[in-house]
């Protein structure tokens, strides 16, 4: 068996740049075999201009030439039924040439298929929605279910419910994580000790409307008014951006740069990974009041480089913190996450180094379910809700 991944375009300022990495390395440990398949990038910019999570004209440019390139393999014989074929995001412009010739092919050129879904139409906070264009993405989303031998990933399990009422007819797993690679996160930068470091809180998300820019902001308030003369009062709350800040809420951006003329507020902008990850590896805790992050590369990175995480305990989150109540707060009470941040910033979780650890196997989860391994988390059956209270680790 032979895997043909179909990866994402590199971002500076997004988990994409180090994503094949990850995904090679893993591929290598467990002895697989594998295709990378190419694709062309737009411009060499890594930048999102267009859109907020991939740069759309560059998304769509990359995902057609790499479809092209597939399209040539298949053409050529090169990928059989014994192979699969695994596609970092569901949403590939050009998907419709898979049906088209799958359909059209001898059984022995049909290939497994893996679609792993990051949000989608099915999930409310989606972008689609913001945009409008939630109504042909779940038609599009339709069509990929008929696609011959496809399966799709999900990355837990709320998400897979969200795919079953939305009735989707492929067979789906609960992957449980996000690809992540351990090891080449810690390598980029030295880690400082718990006590050494700066008495700083980072919101690493986006600050799009769907993470709640607004909440992060509300409980700086509620801080400052807690603490005024004590040196919990000197805490430094952070916004960290891989380009400059921006949201798909104007009004965000203008209460942040208010608060920031205020000191209230620090803005890192236009940060490399590695200049991100320097001022992880000396804060103390990551906060995150996201309604849609379906687990979050930026739990992992925090968790790997030492520091502490604070986040609601909603949808997808009690499943990737094994339901560790200490590290998630009541969702959207700021009472309750201010009284669980005092804590995190005086004293190191015992529970630090789990998170990661977990999301370090994701991407040895879903060689499992493409070998035939990895049944245990299919999620097609009536009781597919009966793991969702369960400690994945």
């Amino acid at each position: 068996m032979k895997i043909f991944y179909m990866g994402l375009e590199p971002y500076e300022g997004r988990y994409t740049l180090q994503l094949q990495d990850w995904t090679e390395r893993a591929y290598k440990k467990a002895g697989v075999e594998y295709v990378v398949v190419p694709g062309t990038t737009i411009d060499d910019s890594k930048a999102i201009v267009t859109g907020q999570v991939l740069d759309a004209h560059g998304r769509s440019y990359f995902g057609m030439s790499q479809l092209m390139n597939l399209v040539q393999m298949m053409k050529a014989g090169e990928i059989t039924k014994d192979d699969a074929i695994f596609f970092e995001d569901m949403f590939q412009p050009g998907m419709e040439s898979l049906p088209y010739i799958l359909q059209q092919s001898p059984e022995e050129y049909r290939p497994k298929i893996y679609l792993r879904c990051l949000a989608q139409a099915i999930d409310p906070d989606d972008f689609v929605h913001v945009w409008g264009m939630a109504k042909w993405m779940s038609l599009y989303e339709q069509m990929c279910n008929e696609i011959p031998n496809v399966n799709i990933l999900a990355t837990n399990e709320e998400m897979v419910a969200h795919m079953r009422i939305a009735n989707w007819t492929a067979p789906i797993y609960n992957i449980s994580g996000l690809s992540f690679g351990k090891e080449e996160v810690q390598s980029r930068v030295a880690q400082k000790p718990f006590a050494e470091r700066k008495m700083r809180v980072v919101f690493g998300a986006r600050w799009d409307q769907e993470k709640q820019p607004g909440f992060f902001m509300d409980m700086i308030k509620r801080w400052k008014l807690e603490f005024p003369t004590s040196n919990l009062e000197e805490v430094e709350f952070a916004i960290c951006c891989g380009g400059p800040l921006r949201s798909n809420n104007q009004v965000y951006v203008d209460q942040a740069r208010q608060m920031e003329k205020e000191g209230t507020l620090k803005i890192y902008e236009n940060l490399k990974k590695d200049e991100y990850y320097e001022i992880l590896a000396d804060s103390r805790v990551l906060f995150n009041c996201a309604l849609q992050d379906w687990v979050s590369n930026t739990v992992s990175e925090a968790d790997s480089l030492g520091t502490n995480v604070l986040f609601p305990a909603y949808r997808s989150f009690p499943e990737t913190f094994a339901n560790d109540e200490t590290r998630m707060y009541v969702p959207w009470s700021g009472r309750d996450a201010t009284e669980k941040l005092k804590k995190l910033l005086i004293t190191p979780s015992p529970s630090m180094g789990q998170v990661s650890d977990w999301t370090d196997g994701t991407i040895d989860r879903m060689i499992d379910i493409m070998t035939g391994k990895g049944e245990q988390w299919r999620r097609d059956g009536r009781h597919y809700r009966t793991p969702v209270s369960e400690s994945k680790y």
